[in-house]
């Protein structure tokens, strides 16, 4: 049971971390984006 639990933590963990990094990659993309349409007008 113990084991299970500690398994199920990691991988919130992980889940949780991955979720941060796509949503501040999504951002930067972003603003890439607003860069490069900014100096092509």
């Amino acid at each position: 049971m113990t084991r299970l639990f500690s398994l199920f933590a990691l991988l919130a963990a992980f889940a949780l971390t991955g979720c941060n990094t796509v949503h501040g990659l999504g951002k930067d993309i972003e603003k890439a984006g607003e860069t490069i349409s900014g100096a092509s007008k």
